[in-house]
């Protein structure tokens, strides 16, 4: 029995005894480690191999955005050489009509040469700029042409109007160079816009311009990919926007500034507040009027104001309402009349010579913001309302339907309005075409724009989109364009003129700089300027061509203690409104405007009206201003 004991322990040793190299050597364990070893140098020559293509990915988008702008950019420079040589033509053609044409000499021809060859070497931007200002000097020709226009002027003038000329040129060249960015931005945005054919409208609505005739097509968001001219447009299309940016150019050059002239202080201690809602100048620009929640029409001489320093400023003129008053618009035609809208809905018509209403309309449910006069036809008037309806009212059939039924002087309350347009929205601002009397834009809480044609009122003629919020105001630059106000802190552009359809989605401008969340601020427009007003207490100028603010002066509050000025949150811009051109100094070419606008702030009980210079570049000289008037609601 030991012996087998000891068998059994012989066979069992051998077992225990195995080496763990032996182990480690074994087939079933090296297979899998060695499977392991060429996974993960696979995977890492994987990684390396999708590193070397990220970079090249990389690379070759830097190569394709590198090509693409040097495409721009040839694109770009022979877009400009084409316009140079244009620019030099007309230039030439300009100097001989005025007998003041020079051969061009030599460096001319050079400039001409070095321009048109699109390989020419680029330089810095710095330098570019140098480059650029020493080529629009060409100091010999200028010379050539001070020295053959003072041949026609007598010895005295000579030295003056070359001094006068010579200012006036570097104060716009100081004022170029200084903002020659945004002016560069400005001039592509130009250049790269489609430019419709003379005498080929584009258009279905021919009811909007009295001529036929329409302005430039314009779209908004354009790039330098599209500056090379397409077939088709020919010499239209190479030189038609040459003459609107040269106008816009040297109406942004024109001033420098704007300075405070005057200001109006009122001592009305009766009301809690004197914010002014709605400025507006007589037909013949003497006597402007303000209107607001203390319920009354304040008339003043603008002159007097700008002339005379008192401590309080007294309306010639001041009319009461029952209710806290949103909008005036004085008749362009009929001097003696203005048209107001207040917060219960009522629209009435003054008489300001009586100080009194001689008739009122109560057919709107609730508040009316906006109410307009046609210039055309002076006897139409529109209003719009927080009921979402525009109602269209005849001056002459209220009036003679009120002789009709016998109504006192005092009791002369008109119905019958003679259209009425029924909209999604609340109606914020309504505006007749100047040239008009058949057609209307309406500014809506919907975010549009809509432009009716009055002979069929059922559906707008075209609806404007573009806004993101509330359009708060629109004005008529002319008979086919138009700029609209909204609370998204823009104003934007718009030719009706390019409406093929029911709907016009591109402006052909967006203005920014000024800040407008959710307020009325104001709009304005005057020989292509547009003035605007701010919630920073700013008051802005633009100027139709382009996107960038021309002008602003911000204001600030004087503490009552200390007599200091400061910065105040609470005030803001609540109405702008330009004086424009008066009859008799239109009449002896003078350029003289102005402006008002209403600035609100806190809660004391009196207020100032403040009338603001806008500077030109050379000079004050009295014959070339535009004054700016401001309301500072206490």
């Amino acid at each position: 029995m030991v012996s087998m004991r000891c068998n059994c322990l012989t066979l069992t040793l051998p077992l225990w005894t195995i080496c763990n190299s032996d182990v480690l050597q074994s087939v079933f364990l090296n297979d899998p480690r060695d499977n392991f070893e060429e996974r993960e140098a696979a995977i890492k020559l994987r990684e390396r191999i999708e590193e070397k293509e990220l970079l090249l990915e990389f690379l070759l988008q830097i190569q394709q955005k590198k090509q693409e702008a040097a495409a721009k950019l040839h694109d770009s420079i022979c877009c400009l050489s084409s316009d140079v040589e244009e620019v030099m033509k007309q230039q030439k053609i300009l100097k001989k009509k005025g007998g003041l044409y020079v051969e061009l000499n030599k460096d001319d021809h050079s400039t001409l040469e070095k321009v048109d060859h699109p390989s020419l070497d680029l330089v810095g931007y710095e330098d570019s700029t140098s480059l650029v200002s020493r080529k629009r000097s060409r100091p010999g020709l200028q010379i050539n042409n001070v020295k053959e226009f003072d041949e026609n002027l007598g010895g005295g003038q000579k030295s003056e109007t070359r001094t006068e000329n010579q200012e006036s040129i570097l104060s716009k060249r100081s004022r170029l160079m200084k903002n020659f960015k945004k002016l560069e931005s400005a001039y592509f945005l130009t250049r790269c816009r489609p430019i419709k054919l003379t005498g080929k409208p584009l258009t279905r609505c021919s009811p909007i311009s009295s001529n036929g005739r329409g302005s430039a097509v314009i779209t908004e968001g354009s790039s330098v990919d599209n500056l090379i001219s397409k077939e088709g447009y020919g010499e239209a299309r190479k030189s038609g926007w040459i003459n609107p940016f040269l106008e816009g150019l040297c109406k942004y050059l024109s001033f420098s500034k704007l300075k405070v002239r005057a200001d109006l202080k009122q001592g009305d201690l009766l009301n809690s507040s004197n914010l002014v809602c709605s400025l507006s100048f007589d037909r013949d620009r003497e006597f402007f009027a303000t209107a607001g929640v203390n319920r009354k029409i304040k008339i003043f001489e603008c002159d007097m104001i700008l002339n005379e320093d008192c401590d309080i400023h007294y309306p010639v003129i001041e009319m009461s309402s029952r209710s806290k008053l949103s909008s005036i618009c004085w008749n362009s035609y009929i001097k003696s009349q203005i048209a107001s809208s207040d917060f219960e809905g009522v629209v009435q018509v003054w008489d300001v010579t009586r100080s009194q209403v001689f008739l009122e309309m109560r057919e709107h449910e609730k508040r009316v913001w906006s109410v307009d006069f046609s210039s055309a036809d002076p006897t139409k008037l529109a209003s719009g309302s927080d009921d979402g309806s525009v109602k269209l009212w005849n001056i002459n059939q209220a009036i003679l339907l009120l002789h009709l039924v016998d109504v006192s002087f005092d009791k002369r309350t008109a119905g019958g309005s003679i259209g009425t347009i029924k909209t999604r929205a609340n109606v914020c601002s309504v505006q007749f075409p100047p040239d008009s009397g058949r057609s209307l834009a309406i500014g809506s809480a919907d975010h549009n724009i809509y432009f009716y044609d009055l002979r069929n009122t059922r559906i707008p003629l075209c609806t404007l989109i573009g806004h993101s919020k509330t359009v708060s105001y629109v004005k008529f630059v002319d008979s086919t364009t138009l700029v609209s106000a909204s609370t998204d802190n823009t104003l934007k552009l718009w030719d009706l003129s390019t409406c093929t359809s029911q709907v016009l989605d591109s402006p052909v401008q967006t203005f920014t700089g000024h800040m407008n969340v959710k307020n009325f601020v104001g709009l304005s427009i005057s020989d292509g300027y547009i003035a605007t007003g701010s919630e920073t207490n700013e008051v802005f100028v633009y100027h139709k061509a382009f996107p960038m603010p021309v002008l602003s002066l911000k204001f600030s509050s004087t503490d009552p203690l200390s007599g200091r000025e400061v910065d105040d949150a609470v005030q803001f811009i609540s109405s702008v409104c330009w004086r424009g051109c008066r009859r008799h100094e239109e009449l002896k070419g003078k350029d003289k405007f102005d402006h008002m606008y209403h600035r609100k702030k806190g809660k004391e009980k009196k207020g100032t009206e403040r009338i603001v210079y806008v500077l030109p570049m050379c000079g004050e000289g009295q014959s070339n201003y535009r004054i700016v008037c401001s309301r500072n609601s206490d």
